[in-house]
């Protein structure tokens, strides 16, 4: 494996452990990637790290080199296994188990016990391993705070702490259970946090759990992804999925990754896509373990050409033949978008990510351009005059680069054409070969003048310098409209739960809700244009929330509560109200009745 980057690893061997130095050569390690070689820098010692670099780039790898001199010291390999040494953290299941598949090989040398804990793997097993002692522990924060809070994970004894992926941790609601985490780790361990970008957000988290970070950057702000190319497919609105549809059968690709917004849409898509003749599989949060590691085994093996899956899901897998990303939603923010394309491009490999943009939205797909600072080529789709020219190309290669009849060959095709001659022949290895692909969609083209460029797109004011947004755009956002829901990240919101509460509020689907963005004590979130006036007359209707949650319009002032009144009297006895009079209360008189007595 030969990775991008002008220094050789025999240039850097001194600077890394022997016994990882011997498996990186062993493998095929024969460069390291910028942000590895910078982990070689012996100056950094055992200093917290707040490093940023780019999806795909060999993360795990650069942390495993730089942790190592702090976890062995000078010996060659770990001592007998007891309470963990080191620890890393993962938003995700995928990549918490990619980061232990990759940890093994390069630490094998050193004898090393790795454990993981992770959601929706059996916590007995996770137990029973953590009893028996491991060297490293790699989970995911909330399956880890479980373990700490029952007694069965000791950080007493650990030396360094790593945070794999820190700003999607965030975006997924895991700040306090990363504290909490860390605040049960010993004060003097040495923490590394590694993000793809470093904004507000993750900077005021290291201030929180680092001491005196060293900041390394190991690609300018401003540098695209050099190995993959980037293309704005503009598509009319009902078109959106026939646009998907013959972007993959265009691009002949190995491996090929669909993202979309929300599980209804996956499932959607994947059944539309099987049906089309595609294999495919698809990820999503809801899918168990096992369900979601098979899907991932048959894309590795080509069993599967095609995963459509969710944000989420698809955080931190490695599908090493992974050609194509196509967005079938427009990312909602600029880390999402460079999250979901650095699933390709990967460790020298060139890739192609394809936004999918309906006409409607060019505007909100170029501001996120923009914000995650990429450019694209601005194509239509390709329809079906392209893609019959793709299979005629690739009809004409597989029968030039067939090898000539072998000796067992050689009496049966002399008879072939004889009996049907050529043209025959050709024309029936034609209709088989064209049967054996989908047929595409129909598009009705763009015309001209909507696909020539509109100048760089206007980055809003409220943008920071790493791309993060901290207001909303508001409702002149191609047409949606922004709202509010009184939950954040101190009440652990997540969108998992958040987004059935939204739509059964207003009375809308999945499709209508467009970005969700969590903060502190509150959630934004966007609803489509012709479904906003009805949401909010909805959402004002008595019982559409549980009590205490409050969704409004964006920027709606929030009525002041008034005082509560106090439940129970200083005695301690509830207060009672003044008795009514009788007639007041209109019930009969306890007085005798002036009315004369029936006679007997």
């Amino acid at each position: 494996m030969t990775l991008k980057t002008d220094t050789p690893l025999a240039s850097s061997t001194a600077a890394i452990h022997p016994a990882l130095a011997s498996a990186l050569a062993a493998k095929g390690y024969d460069q390291l990637t910028p942000v590895q070689l910078a982990m070689t820098n012996e100056e950094y010692g055992d200093a917290d790290l707040l490093v940023s670099a780019q999806t795909g780039s060999g993360k795990t790898i650069a942390f495993g080199i730089a942790i190592a001199p702090t976890l062995l010291g000078g010996a060659t390999c770990f001592d007998t296994a007891a309470a963990p040494l080191g620890l890393i953290i993962a938003p995700t299941r995928e990549l918490a188990i990619q980061v232990k598949r990759e940890l093994d090989w390069v630490y094998a040398a050193t004898q090393v016990r790795i454990a993981t804990c992770v959601g929706g793997m059996d916590i007995r097993n996770e137990r029973r391993a953590l009893k028996q002692g491991a060297h490293l522990v790699v989970g995911t924060p909330g399956r880890l705070r479980d373990h700490i809070t029952r007694g069965a994970l000791d950080l007493s004894a650990i030396r360094a702490v790593v945070l794999d992926e820190a700003d999607e941790m965030l975006d997924l609601g895991f700040r306090d259970d990363l504290e909490f985490i860390l605040g049960a780790a010993p004060k003097e361990r040495r923490t590394l946090l590694f993000s793809a970008t470093v904004r507000h957000g993750i900077a005021e988290l290291a201030k929180r759990v680092q001491t005196n970070a060293v900041r390394v950057a190991t690609t300018a702000p401003t540098e695209q992804h050099a190995d993959i190319e980037y293309q704005l497919m503009l598509v009319r609105r009902h078109e959106r999925e026939h646009a998907i549809i013959n972007t993959l059968l265009e691009s002949n690709s190995k491996s090929a990754l669909v993202f979309c917004h929300t599980r209804e849409a996956v499932r959607h898509l994947t059944a539309r896509l099987v049906n089309r003749g595609f294999s495919v599989v698809s990820l999503s949060g809801e899918m168990a373990q096992s369900e979601r590691s098979n899907a991932l085994q048959s894309m590795r093996d080509g069993r599967a050409r095609v995963c459509v899956a969710t944000d989420v899901a698809a955080r931190g897998i490695d599908l090493p033949s992974l050609d194509l990303v196509v967005h079938a939603d427009v990312p909602s923010n600029p880390e999402t978008l460079l999250h979901r394309s650095g699933r390709t491009g990967r460790a020298g490999r060139k890739g192609i990510c394809v936004l999918i943009v309906p006409e409607n939205r060019r505007g909100a797909a170029q501001r996120v351009l923009a914000l995650a600072k990429l450019t694209a080529t601005v194509r239509s789709a390709p329809g079906i005059t392209e893609i019959e020219e793709c299979y005629r190309r690739q009809i004409l290669d597989a029968a030039v680069s067939a090898e000539l009849p072998d000796d067992a060959e050689t009496e049966f095709v002399a008879e072939l054409l004889e009996r049907a001659g050529p043209q025959r022949i050709a024309a029936a290895f034609l209709r088989q070969q064209l049967a054996a692909h989908p047929v595409p969609e129909e598009l009705v083209p763009l015309p001209a003048e909507a696909l020539q460029s509109r100048g760089p797109a206007r980055v809003p004011r409220s943008a920071d310098n790493h791309g993060s947004r901290r207001e909303p755009r508001g409702p002149d956002m191609e047409g949606g409209v922004w709202f509010t829901i009184s939950l954040g990240r101190r009440q652990r919101a997540d969108p998992k739960f958040l987004l059935p509460m939204i739509c059964n509020a207003g009375g809308v689907t999945k499709r209508d809700v467009g970005a969700i963005r969590i903060d502190d004590t509150e959630t934004r979130f966007e609803i489509s244009g012709d479904k906003a006036a009805g949401y909010a007359k909805q959402i004002r209707q008595p019982g559409s929330l549980e009590k205490g949650i409050r969704i409004a319009p964006a920027g709606e002032a929030r009525p002041t509560p008034r005082p509560a009144k106090p439940k129970f009297k200083p005695d301690g006895k509830p207060p009672r109200k003044p008795a009514a009079p009788d007639k007041a209360r209109g019930k009969p008189s306890k007085h005798k009745s002036s009315k004369p007595k029936r006679p007997g």
